[in-house]
């Protein structure tokens, strides 16, 4: 007889929360390089009734108007253009790795891979009427596999010991699956505490760049190459939060999930160790044998 879990396909409702995830990654960042992209001043439109501009004032729109068009327009051009590529390389990677964790340990922490309900029911069904005895029960637990299957396990094989004991041998095996469950999440912590870091520095390495180009003169007087200087700096900045915001999100989610998941399968546990227990073997032997010299008394009564 297997038990084995099969669970159908369907979208869990953890997986809308990756979805928002993704809408946000791919929105910020467009929106952001649409923000620098169009700061651009409106050309103004002078009146009809004007006089003809002087050469002078030509010349500075011609100047203005180059300047507009050799400005880069994507966001890739804007990073290369201000040597900010390499400070944006890892917070790129980061989010490739937090994306990667974030679907994984979405799918592991799924509650019918963790505590499938078929399994966990005739489980208990069957130990509750004497079906099981501890080799069936142990193996039982290992066909299926789920980390509630592999700590009703540990509890199994203290069959018939003091209710401490299968406790305690319960806790030891629910702190591995425990374990199990907050693996990787670290990583979704570690990108949402560094992702921002990183922009930083970029951002201040970008400011330093800028300055240096006030103080030998390149920049003196030019306001708009100083000002496209500093907006290609922040851009490291608004990178680093686009990747840690969905990160720190997503880390909290996961993280609540598992302290649900962890509480669900300490008050099944709780079930097992009250139906395998000494104490509740011994106590439903004592309501069995009352219930057969009940039931003899009755019939000796009945026929005499």
């Amino acid at each position: 007889m297997s038990w084995k879990y099969i669970a159908p396909l369907r979208l869990p409702r953890g997986h809308f929360v990756a979805i928002i995830v993704g809408c946000w990654l791919l929105a910020v960042v467009p929106a952001v390089t649409f923000a620098q992209g169009t700061t651009e001043p409106a050309a103004e439109t002078e009146p009809e009734s004007a006089a003809e501009p002087a050469p002078v004032e030509d010349a500075a729109n011609d100047a203005n108007r180059a300047n507009a068009a050799a400005r880069p327009a994507t966001l890739f051009e804007k990073l290369t253009a201000g040597n900010m590529t390499w400070f944006m390389l890892p917070i790129v990677i980061a989010s490739i790795i937090a994306t990667w964790f974030s679907i994984e340990r979405l799918m592991v922490l799924r509650r019918r891979t963790v505590i499938p309900y078929a399994f966990v029911t005739r489980f208990l069904e069957h130990l509750e009427q004497d079906r099981l005895d501890p080799q069936l029960a142990v193996k039982l637990c290992e066909e299926n596999g789920s980390p509630i299957a592999q700590v009703f396990a540990h509890g199994v094989r203290k069959w018939g010991k003091p209710s401490v004991e299968i406790e305690q041998a319960i806790i030891d095996g629910g702190e591995r699956q425990v374990s199990n469950l907050r693996r990787h999440l670290r990583v979704l912590n570690g990108v949402a505490t560094v992702a921002p870091l990183l922009g930083l520095l970029g951002t201040v390495v970008g400011m330093i760049m800028a300055f240096d180009q006030i103080a030998g003169g390149t920049a003196m007087g030019k306001a708009e190459q100083l000002a496209g200087g500093i907006g290609v700096a922040l851009l490291t900045t608004a990178g680093g939060l686009t990747v840690a915001i969905p990160s720190l999100i997503l880390y909290m989610y996961l993280s609540g999930r598992v302290d649900i998941l962890v509480m669900e399968m300490d008050g099944l546990a709780q079930k097992v160790v009250g139906l395998i227990s000494a104490e509740s073997l011994a106590e439903r032997r004592e309501n069995d044998r009352s219930s057969r010299k009940n039931a003899k008394d009755k019939v000796r009564a009945e026929s005499a």
